[in-house]
C-alpha cells in the first residue's frame, strides 16, 4: 500500500507542476507517468527498508 500511495503522490504532484508551468495536456500527462514511477519507486524502497527492520 505504500507503493500504491507513493505513486499516487507522485502523479498528482507532477501533474500539478507541468500546469503551474504552463504545460499543454501531453506535458502534464508526461510528468504525472515520470513523477509517479519515481515516487513508485521510491515507495517500494521505503517498503523493502521498512521490511527489513521491523520484520
Amino acid at each position: 500500500m505504500i507503493i500504491l500511495g507513493f505513486a499516487v503522490l507522485g502523479v498528482v504532484l507532477g501533474a500539478w507542476t507541468a500546469k503551474r508551468r504552463k504545460g499543454s495536456g501531453a506535458d502534464v500527462a508526461q510528468y504525472a507517468a515520470v513523477y509517479g514511477i519515481a515516487f513508485a519507486l521510491l515507495g517500494l524502497l521505503t517498503t523493502l527498508v521498512l521490511d527489513r527492520v521491523l520484520f
